[in-house]
């Protein structure tokens, strides 16, 4: 399957719909999951759209298994949720024309396990743990200290687990808060998707420390 920047995207209707603008890439297993479709002209809208929605893709067009009602009741991309693979990430040919590649940058309170349709879209499998912070633990399960060094798929240490933030209604953690620096502290947050190992004192991310420092400071909500 090709999935060129610039490709025309049709319904299954026969309707142009709009052109592919970007790939969205799991950090796990570097799977494309989605692709985002830059649709309209004077009001124009970007949305995101499954793999699974994608029925054939050559280099000059993608044919969708959706009409477009069914496109435009996707969720639409915002860049704000999304940053972009380093090549050291990409490990994929770097052909001109190639849709640039992201990984989704889920924002604090958004349960990305959530229902069939939000995992349909985004295609997150939940951790095969649960970080917790009390001694006395079930079996398999990780007691994670406050500080434990967090480090980057080469190697790099990043900075220090400051807080584990999840979501109100499970209690599931959904992103690691670290920091580095001792004078000029600076903190991040770091979804629980770009974890693969937990240990006590060390947390192993999947993503290069290029990537990590390209992401924007953590503000504190007011």
């Amino acid at each position: 399957m090709q999935l060129r920047e610039g490709a025309s995207v049709f319904t299954s209707d026969g309707q142009e719909a709009g052109k592919i603008d970007r790939v969205v890439i799991n950090p796990v297993n570097k799977e494309v999951t989605h692709v985002v479709v830059h649709m309209g002209f004077l009001i124009a809208t970007d949305k995101v759209v499954p793999i699974s929605l994608i029925g054939m893709a050559t280099e000059k067009r993608v044919n969708l298994r959706g009409d477009k009602a069914e496109l435009e009741a996707l969720p639409d991309f915002e860049e704000r949720h999304y940053v972009p693979i380093t090549a050291e990430e990409a490990q994929r040919d770097e052909e001109s024309g190639a849709a640039s590649p992201l990984y989704w940058y889920p924002p604090v309170g958004f349960a990305w396990w959530g229902t069939a349709r939000v995992s349909g879209y985004y295609g997150y499998v939940a951790p095969p743990y649960v970080v917790k912070t009390e001694k006395h633990i079930p079996e398999g399960e990780v007691a994670l200290k406050e500080g434990a060094k967090v480090l980057s798929v080469n190697g790099d240490h990043v900075g220090h687990v400051e807080a584990v933030l999840t979501d109100v209604e499970t209690d599931r953690a959904t992103h690691l808060l670290i920091s580095k620096g001792l004078l000029l502290k600076e903190t991040k947050l770091i979804p629980t998707t770009w974890i693969s190992t937990v240990l006590e004192d060390e947390v192993h991310l999947v993503v290069s420390s290029s990537l990590l420092s390209d992401l924007p400071a953590y503000e504190p909500p007011e």
